[in-house]
């Protein structure tokens, strides 16, 4: 006899693949692809993060009840036509083409299987796992669905043409039921490029396009939002204009003929332009802040709700969001910790659970620690591969949290790997990059040993949530680390190492509820030195997915100059053979390849 309902939720083909499983209305297991292939922002199939979903539950594609889907180009069906018989490669590549022409779901016909449009999806991600029984959401991103495939009813004022793109939508809850209240939309434009959504007049687009220019990737945007306050205000023109309610995207002319474009010889920091880019960031946040605030203050005004839930690519700017909190009006102000469109799984999932079996909510996201566990048999085989052992010792430790805390106020940088992987952009604690903010110089120290990132951009601190106030301004909580915060004058130089140029930090507060191992830490780091304060950056480098399996996290900490790893109660250091071991290994092979394939003696 079957035991339990299982809604499979996918993000589907373009960036951020991903998959959601909910267990009677609850959140199983959730995981992006770039986590499993290691690509990131990875397209494609989602084969794998399928599988992934499964194999964590102990269950086949059977046992699910339901599926929903979604990708933001076209509706997965006829996404999946056309993909058939035109080669697209970044949605779908040749060496994936089997797999899908084998897989159920691919071109499915069932039932079973449902496709909703992006903002819908959005919405459901945010709301539906927040802790308001009633309020209204904030959807705003880059580039949404058609007109013509939106499914939710909306204003009828607010009408578009069929090929115009979501750029906004605003919601209002009570309960299971969802009412739109406002669509924004990009009208589609002429000319080469026109199709791309960062060349179209939204306030995401105008976000991502601003990325386009100054670092030459549309996907830039946390880059965008370190590097605005170093510019200089109003020394840029409007971007973006806000008059009685309507937005206006003002053209992008040739005065802006700075763009950055690759060049091998070049060193991006040095440019020339360097002066007008950080300008130009500045206005562009500036923008955003003051259109996404006017539309908050809206919500609030004509709904008179006191809850607002946030989600969509652009519910990922802290410092914006950090305004809309303080500023806005609402008591509580809930994000959805993956906002960008890994976070469409979710919805997809909750629409299923909620929208189409119609069962009621009883789940609330207090964290996003929603991957599988990693066992101490899978860690041991990660320590025990050729080249790692040779580079390694590994001992057990009685108190972990004791023993890393001294580390860290030693002044070492720790990769620390607990329990679940989290789901979404931001590392919280569970796949981190540990380090003492005391000292200014650290920021320098983890982006020559590990970031490799440009030095503007700033380290975000973990705090103790019952010492937050004592640190940071403001009351608001920020356990996604999706809030900045000014900190307090007589801490900043205390802390100098996660206080950005503008005063302010991009907080994350730990309970002991959510994240028992972390917040223990802390507590010990605070007896040693008297501040409840770390440095938290994600456990990767520049350009990698975070990582994901023990064996991410070995081949990381040896090809990196992280001093010391620590997998649950494991605390490994690299022995005098690395010095030797590891050069050797990048001179013959690439040591990630080499690390995953060589296994231990028979």
């Amino acid at each position: 006899m079957k035991k339990h309902t299982y809604v499979l939720g996918l993000n589907t083909y373009d960036h951020d693949v991903s998959a959601c499983l909910l267990r009677d209305g609850a959140i199983a297991f959730a995981i992006a692809k770039e986590r499993i292939t290691r690509a990131k922002h990875a397209s494609g199939f989602y084969k794998e993060v399928i599988d992934y979903c499964l194999e964590a539950e102990g269950i086949t594609l059977d046992d699910i009840d339901l599926v929903v889907r979604n990708c933001y180009i076209l509706p997965v069906p006829e996404m999946e036509e056309r993909l058939v018989y035109f080669d697209a490669p970044g949605f779908l590549p040749d060496f994936e083409r089997g797999d899908a022409a084998k897989h159920p779901l691919y071109r499915s016909r069932s039932d079973k299987v449902v496709t909703i449009s992006h903002h819908l999806a959005h919405a459901y991600s945010a709301f539906a796992v927040s802790p308001f029984e009633q309020g209204v959401v904030m959807i705003v991103d880059g580039v949404g669905s058609y007109a013509s495939d939106v499914m939710e009813a909306y204003p009828p004022g607010d009408t578009a043409t069929p090929l115009a793109r979501e750029s906004e939508s605003y919601y209002k809850f009570n309960g299971t039921r969802l009412e739109c209240l406002k669509k924004v939309w990009m009208e589609p434009d002429r000319g080469f490029l026109s199709d791309e959504f960062y060349n179209m007049p939204g306030l995401g687009a105008l976000y991502s396009r601003a990325s386009t220019y100054i670092f030459g990737d549309w996907n830039k945007c946390g880059e965008l939002m370190g590097l605005a306050p170093y510019g200089r205000r109003d020394q840029v023109r409007p971007l973006l204009e806000l008059s009685d309610g309507k937005l206006h995207v003002p053209p992008w002319t040739a005065e802006f003929r700075e763009p950055y474009v690759a060049d091998a010889g070049s060193n991006w920091e040095r440019s020339p332009s360097m002066r007008h880019w950080e300008d130009l960031a500045w206005r562009t946040q500036d923008d955003t802040e003051s259109v996404l605030l006017a539309r908050a203050r809206w919500l609030r005004e004509t709904t008179g709700a006191k809850n607002l839930c946030m989600a969509g690519g652009v519910a990922l700017n802290c410092v914006a969001n950090g305004r809309v909190a303080r500023e806005a009006g609402f008591d509580n102000v809930w994000i959805q910790p993956a906002a960008g469109d890994d976070g469409i799984a979710i919805g997809c999932a909750y629409y299923g659970w909620l929208e189409i079996l119609e069962r009621r909510r009883s789940f609330v996201m207090e964290h996003s620690y929603v991957g599988k566990r990693y066992d101490s048999q899978d860690i041991d085989s990660a320590l025990r591969k050729v080249l790692v052992r040779i580079q390694v010792e590994a001992r057990r430790s009685d108190n972990v949290c004791r023993d890393t805390a001294r580390l860290l106020a030693d002044q070492r940088v720790i990769g620390w790997f607990q329990d679940r992987s989290e789901f979404g952009p931001r590392a919280l604690g569970n796949r981190s990059l540990l380090a003492d903010p005391r000292k200014p110089e650290m920021k320098d120290i983890l982006n020559s040993r590990v970031k490799h990132r440009q030095a503007f951009r700033p380290f975000a601190p973990i705090v103790l949530a019952e010492r937050m106030k004592d640190v940071f301004e403001g009351d608001e909580d920020s356990p996604f680390m999706l809030i900045a915060k000014p900190v307090r004058p007589e801490w900043r130089d205390r802390i100098p190492a996660i206080v950005h140029v503008d005063g302010t930090a991009r907080v994350q507060t730990v309970r002991e509820a959510t994240n028992p191992m972390l917040y223990r830490l802390l507590k010990e780091f605070e007896a040693l030195t008297g501040v409840p304060v770390l440095i938290n950056t994600s456990f990767n480098i520049k350009g990698e997915p975070i990582v994901e399996t023990p064996g991410d996290a070995v081949s990381c900490f040896l090809t990196t100059g992280i001093d010391h790893l620590v997998m649950h109660d494991m605390m490994v250091s690299k022995t005098a053979m690395h010095r030797v071991v590891a050069p050797l290994v990048t001179v013959y092979a690439d040591v990630r390849t080499l690390v995953a394939s060589t296994a231990q003696p028979a």
